[in-house]
């Protein structure tokens, strides 16, 4: 990754990730305030590893975000509250695609391509399992660095799973269910 592109923590890339999901499924109610951001970030279905996060550390986590111009903020339409909205294809310099399987990858955890396809349906419409492939190839490949990597096949597994490098390397020695 260049400079500009630090590693993110695991609660700014699942902001992210919940950011750019949400811009997709509900653009009613996007860009999102600080409640409903935390209440993504909470969630209990979609997301891997489930947490609980208090606004407070979903604030110091958006500053971060914002001063690195991943999370745009503005008042929206009603002008009252405060919302923020994400700007994460731009400064990563990805498209429409990518940007999907990365989100699903920073919301779900490692998966497969035939998993990737499926789970980032609602983000991104995939025609075929070979081209998620190929925006991941391509995403392994580009000049500013790595932004996933294809993990080793699990025992038993007939497919490889994919990993995002946002936060940094994967560890391979973690259990399988943790991956």
């Amino acid at each position: 990754m260049s400079d500009t592109q630090q590693l993110l923590s695991f609660l700014e890339a699942r902001i992210l990730g919940v950011l750019i999901e949400k811009e997709k499924t509900t653009p009613d109610s996007y860009p999102l305030t600080l409640n409903s951001l935390t209440l993504g970030c909470n969630q209990k279905t979609a997301r891997e590893p489930v947490i609980i996060v208090p606004d407070s550390e979903v604030q110091m986590a958006l500053e971060e975000l914002r001063g690195r111009v991943l999370v745009l903020e503005t008042y929206g339409a009603s002008g009252r509250v405060l919302r923020y909205a994400q700007n994460f294809g731009k400064v990563y310099s990805v498209p429409a695609a990518s940007v999907a399987l990365l989100a699903t990858l920073m919301l779900r955890g490692a998966q497969t391509v035939s998993e990737l396809r499926a789970n980032s349906e609602r983000l991104y419409h995939f025609d075929d399992s070979s081209s998620v492939d190929a925006y991941l190839q391509e995403l392994t490949t580009r000049n500013a660095g790595p932004l996933v990597v294809r993990l080793p096949r699990q025992i038993g597994a007939r497919e490889h799973r994919w990993a995002h490098l946002l936060c940094g390397e994967v560890d391979l020695s973690a259990p399988a269910a943790a991956v």
